[in-house]
């Protein structure tokens, strides 16, 4: 019974990173998933193609905004490990 404790409260103390992650699977899958509508609602393969090119695109700029402070993020940390790191020698 800790052991399911101890992973619902891991869960719970990364819900914004599963939130995230959750929010990336869906702007990655958008194209794909308004290509499939737009065919059941028989419309024809130039509109299909464009609308998703277009919302993939938007998808795109959006999870690269949402990852930029993430990198960002990353490389300062491993920065500083590596100055810290000189400075010992």
């Amino acid at each position: 019974m800790s052991g399911l404790k101890t992973g619902l409260g891991y869960i719970k103390d990364s819900f914004s990173q599963i939130l995230k992650g959750f929010i990336l699977f869906v702007l990655a899958t958008s194209g794909l998933g308004i290509a499939i509508l737009l065919r059941e609602f028989d419309f024809n393969g130039s509109t299909i193609a464009s609308t998703s090119i277009i919302l993939e695109a938007i998808g795109l700029i959006l999870s690269y905004i949402l990852l930029r402070k993430y990198v960002t993020l990353k490389e300062e940390e491993d920065v500083k490990k590596k100055e810290k790191k000189g400075k010992f020698k």
